[in-house]
């Protein structure tokens, strides 16, 4: 891999980001940012509080912000939070600065994975069918974001993270 580029991980609640990201950066030798708990340190509350107390409109102004430092500041991967594109600043700001990879994940397999986080997630109510609304509400976003997109369903995150240094060599 020769692109010294930022690699962002993009996608929704449950597809791996943050694990994957601390593989990557480990397999790379480098930092791995996530871009929620950045949020929540300097709030010092929850991304669910911050929803809850200023609305999500203040919260993905926040959130833009922030990932513009970030990129800005040189990490080497960012686990962005699974709206962060929804901003079209942030996404060309993505795509410009960063290589970014989008990890694909079924509704029912992210139902699955986030089960036991449930109230620390705004956007999740109890069903498959919540999910599915919110990721075709998201599709095209990260589509229009991402340079490659890997599927995650029935993969380990040791997996995800192997399929996603080799298409990052291969790209």
């Amino acid at each position: 891999m020769n692109d010294s580029r930022a690699i962002a991980l993009v996608g929704l609640m449950g597809a791996g980001k943050t694990t994957v990201a601390r593989l990557l950066a480990r397999r790379l030798g480098g930092e791995a940012i996530d871009l929620d708990w950045v949020l929540e340190t300097e709030a010092g509350c929850s991304v669910a509080e911050m929803f809850r107390r200023d609305g999500e409109a203040a919260f993905r102004r926040r959130e833009a912000e922030r990932l513009s430092e970030l990129i800005g500041d040189g990490a080497a991967v960012i686990a962005c939070g699974g709206g962060a594109v929804i901003d079209p600043a942030s996404r060309e700001r993505l795509k410009r600065a960063c290589r970014v990879v989008w990890l694909e994940v079924s509704p029912e397999e992210a139902l699955r994975r986030v089960e036991k986080s449930r109230e620390m997630r705004p956007l999740l109510s109890d069903d498959a069918g919540a999910l599915e609304a919110l990721l075709q509400g998201r599709e095209a976003a990260y589509r229009d974001a991402a340079e490659i997109r890997i599927d995650t369903d029935g993969r380990t995150p040791e997996q995800v993270t192997q399929a996603v240094v080799d298409a990052l060599g291969a790209s």
